[in-house]
């Protein structure tokens, strides 16, 4: 993508404070977005919709990838039960992450910490078709680890 890219966001009532989602250094794909709730616990086993206090206008022909962050489920088990989550351009809801903790014990999510990443990507809607036949290959109808282990 290049710089002339703009995702638009519009601040609900819930969020006139926070920062926008941003990458945390020159090089990260995913922007960093936050929960706009006030603190709370999320359960072991757990699947909540989180509030961003966000509403995103996408570019035609571009998508959200919403994906975890990993140093949330590396320490605690918190992660995106529908990872990666897609984001529509017509999409004009509020953005809510559904976070799911997979650990054994509660966490507490505060308010305006990070708590996923957005990914931006470009992509093809092609026509569909039905065909009675299809191209050979060589891996064929193989799949699952067809290719061997090493």
């Amino acid at each position: 993508m290049n710089d002339s890219l703009r995702v638009r966001f519009l601040r609900l009532g819930s969020n006139p404070d926070l920062p926008l989602p941003a990458r945390a250094t020159p090089h990260a794909a995913g922007y960093d977005v936050r929960s706009a709730e006030a603190d709370f616990r999320l359960l072991p086993g757990e699947i909540r919709p989180v509030a961003t206090g966000l509403v995103m206008e996408l570019p035609g022909g571009v998508e959200c990838q919403v994906r975890p962050r990993s140093g949330l489920a590396a320490r605690f088990g918190v992660t995106l039960p529908n990872s990666p989550g897609t984001i529509d351009p017509d999409y004009r809801g509020e953005l809510k992450i559904l976070l799911q903790n997979t650990g054994r014990v509660p966490v507490r999510i505060g308010r305006g910490e990070r708590i996923a990443q957005l990914v931006f990507t470009r992509f093809e809607t092609p026509e569909v078709e039905e065909t009675d036949r299809l191209s050979e290959t060589d891996l064929g109808e193989g799949g699952f680890g067809s290719t061997g282990l090493a």
